[in-house]
């Protein structure tokens, strides 16, 4: 069986804090025995469960990788009962160009799990956060926001699971993480996602949309920042109150939920992130983008919610995702 080909330049079972790399080897024209050189620190100290804790999974998303950040250089490994493994950007050769994908093989890192040891170089990555990192945690937060197409109302979610146990505690830690919204989520697309192959594992599993637009503001920025310290002392594993905060509960039952694009053109949201909404209500109105006189496509709303997600752009293609719809009745957990 091919080996993995990722190297760490720094122990996973040492104790204090150390930082430094996973060295990934990927030669090219600049660059004959190059490498990838993903940044990782690992806090340990004693005994205790690990947390294994992502950002930069897709490279134009930015609250997970500044938390991130914050969290490796702040954390002293006497605040630790246990062990941190923290990724700021997985995807990092995307996070260095910005873009969702990887520039190296265009492949989306989120779609690539489990991956493959002998693939490309994202598949490379994204089957070391399989068979090596993942078995290695108890929980793992994986941060993502709305990059540069979408616009999120700042939440942290869960995931429907077979196994009421594994969901209730992940349940649990998502409320813990103390985001302004909770969601509840049934994926569009989960195969081959980071998500469902932590879930597969049987892990403990949150993770997050805190924005959008290709950028961070100070406050999702803030709430990322609080919201992983707050799961590691869920956990145990970071001494400190959680610093506790008013959630709207939210639900993402299913396909209704997602609104999209059937044409390019000028796009005119009629509503605004948190704003309520009825079924059969116009949320957005699509104009031709080549001449006028025409009169607009209307997007109406499939359900009663409010809307979660819109699309950042002002222009559209179609099949772009326009809106997300959640509803706050009730969660079935």
């Amino acid at each position: 069986m091919t080996a993995n080909p990722i190297r760490p330049t720094i122990p996973f079972d040492g104790q204090g804090k150390h930082h430094g790399f996973l060295r990934l080897p990927y030669s090219r024209n600049d660059s004959a025995w190059g490498s990838v050189m993903i940044p990782i620190t690992v806090i340990a100290n004693g005994q205790g469960p690990t947390a294994l804790l992502t950002g930069g999974n897709h490279g134009d998303e930015y609250e997970g990788p500044i938390a991130l950040q914050q969290l490796a250089w702040e954390i002293a490994p006497e605040q630790v009962s246990g062990r941190v493994i923290i990724v700021p950007y997985m995807n990092y050769p995307a996070f260095r160009a910005g873009t969702r994908v990887s520039p190296i093989d265009s492949v989306n890192l989120n779609r690539a799990f489990p991956g493959r040891p002998d693939g490309t170089v994202s598949q490379k990555i994204a089957n070391y956060f399989n068979d090596v990192l993942t078995p290695m945690a108890d929980i793992v937060l994986d941060f993502h926001s709305g990059g540069k197409t979408l616009d999120f109302l700042p939440y942290a979610a869960a995931h429907y699971l077979e196994d009421k146990d594994q969901q209730s505690k992940c349940v649990a830690a998502m409320k813990a993480f103390g985001a302004p919204y909770s969601m509840m989520m049934l994926e569009i697309d989960a195969v081959g996602m980071f998500d469902t192959a932590v879930e597969v594992q049987g892990k403990v599993f949150v993770t997050t949309e805190l924005g959008g637009g290709g950028t961070a503001s100070a406050r999702t920025a803030e709430i990322a920042i609080r919201g992983a310290k707050n799961l590691l002392r869920h956990t145990g594993i970071l001494t400190g109150q959680i610093e506790a905060g008013e959630s709207t509960m939210l639900d993402m039952p299913g396909d209704e939920c997602f609104h999209f694009a059937e044409r390019d053109g000028l796009l005119h949201m009629l509503v605004d992130l948190g704003d309520p909404v009825t079924a059969g209500q116009p949320i957005a109105h699509i104009w031709a983008p080549d001449r006028t006189g025409v009169a607009p496509v209307e997007v109406r709303a499939n359900r009663d919610g409010i809307l979660a997600a819109r699309h950042f752009l002002g222009l559209v293609q179609s099949g772009d995702c326009l809106a997300v719809i959640a509803v706050t009745q009730g969660l079935s957990e």
